[in-house]
């Protein structure tokens, strides 16, 4: 009974989020024809198309290389597999909310694999919570030479330095989690509490580790702006460096929250927000570059869905 009254809950919320999803894009295409932003879409950018393939390309790799850099203990596993597990990532991503859901598919997949769940759950969480710093630290050092070129408005950047301080925190209760005590009752009913504690506590004596995982998130981060410089260029469009970053880092942000499928609709919205009521650029130009965005990311998820037909179990 319990668990049919959660299963309607979490349908119930995946509609909600799908009806969110659908009615932004309903609502951006109803501002601003289709066609007005198709015919920003020409053959001249096929190079700025390749160029944001082979990024996403060296973000599945980097990321599998900061994955295994984080995997500490347990037996060495080729650099092949973690790629395998992080682009069935990227697939799962795109059908479950948040961005977080693929996280939890490949970590949990890949440790029942190979027996060593709680610290794959472990070394995926650190190197999310290291992804979001890297982005912060973008925003804020971008912030100051952005501001003194466009007004951005206060509550934009309040969101984000609420949102910096969070994970700062959060990352140092994971390293510090064995040192929060868990109710026994709680720590019977759910076993694995412990055990993810021990996992993470023990990432204080691999400080090295923790090190090149950071210096990894920084790389990521950097290829990420890429992209998002990659499809406005595809359009013709060239944004101050400065700019784009804030612009993007508080785009990501926003996606992030749990109201939407993956930010599909808030996305948009907001970019246009940004871009076009801050800087003025036409709308349709806005919404033609983000939508190019989706390119590297189904390229992704293609990789991911071709890992899961050639292994199916």
């Amino acid at each position: 009974m319990a668990s049919d009254k959660t299963n309607k809950k979490v349908l119930i919320k995946r509609i909600i989020q799908l009806l969110v999803s659908v009615g932004g894009f309903a609502y951006i295409f109803h501002k601003i024809p289709f066609s007005e932003v198709a015919s920003n879409w020409n053959a001249d950018m096929t190079p700025w198309i390749i160029a944001m393939l082979v990024a996403a390309t060296l973000v599945m790799a980097i990321q599998a290389n900061r994955w295994k850099g984080l995997s500490v203990q347990g037996p060495e596993i080729p650099f092949k597999t973690y790629y395998a597990y992080t682009a069935m990532g990227y697939f799962f991503n795109n059908l479950l909310p948040t961005g977080f859901g693929g996280d939890a598919v490949k970590s949990l997949a890949f440790g029942k694999n190979f027996n060593q769940t709680s610290q794959s759950v472990s070394a995926v969480l650190i190197a999310r919570i290291q992804g979001l710093l890297a982005m912060f630290l973008c925003f804020f050092i971008a912030l100051p030479f952005a501001m003194s070129k466009v007004d951005i408005p206060w509550a934009y950047t309040l969101v984000m330095a609420v949102a910096s301080l969070a994970c700062i925190v959060f990352i140092s209760l994971c390293l510090f989690s064995d040192k929060i005590p868990v109710p026994q009752a709680i720590a019977n009913k759910l076993s694995f509490i412990p055990k993810i504690q021990k996992s993470l506590s023990i990432y204080r004596k691999h400080k090295k580790q923790i090190l090149l995982s950071s210096l990894d998130s920084l790389w990521l981060q950097l290829l990420t702006l890429f992209i998002a410089y990659a499809y406005f260029r595809a359009v013709d469009v060239n944004i101050d460096i400065s700019i784009l970053v804030v612009f993007t880092s508080i785009t990501i942000v926003v996606s992030m929250l749990p109201i939407s499928l993956n930010g599909i609709g808030i996305r948009e919205g907001t970019q246009v927000a940004l871009f076009t009521g801050i800087l003025g650029i036409p709308a349709p130009v806005v919404l033609s570059a983000g939508l190019l965005g989706y390119i590297p990311l189904l390229f992704q998820a293609a990789q991911g869905a071709v890992v899961l037909l050639a292994h199916k179990k």
